[in-house]
């Protein structure tokens, strides 16, 4: 799919998301890259096979507790 130099990361590959932008529709929650991963803004993604991958936010770091 990719046609850029040097070449996008494919959609197999672990850094997927690293692919440059096709179509970006922030108003929806989702944007389309180059190796034709849907990428959506809770940071799901949906592969070209069919494949789903789950939301993986980081975690809050830093969090502030406070004793009862």
């Amino acid at each position: 799919m990719c046609q850029h130099q040097p070449a996008c990361p494919t959609a197999e590959s672990a850094d997927r998301e690293a692919a440059r932008l096709t179509a970006h529709h922030p108003e929806q929650g989702w944007s389309l890259l180059c190796n034709g991963v849907l990428l959506f803004e809770d940071t799901g993604e949906l592969l070209p096979d069919g494949q789903i991958i789950a939301p993986h936010r980081p975690l809050s770091a830093g969090r502030v507790t406070t004793a009862a």
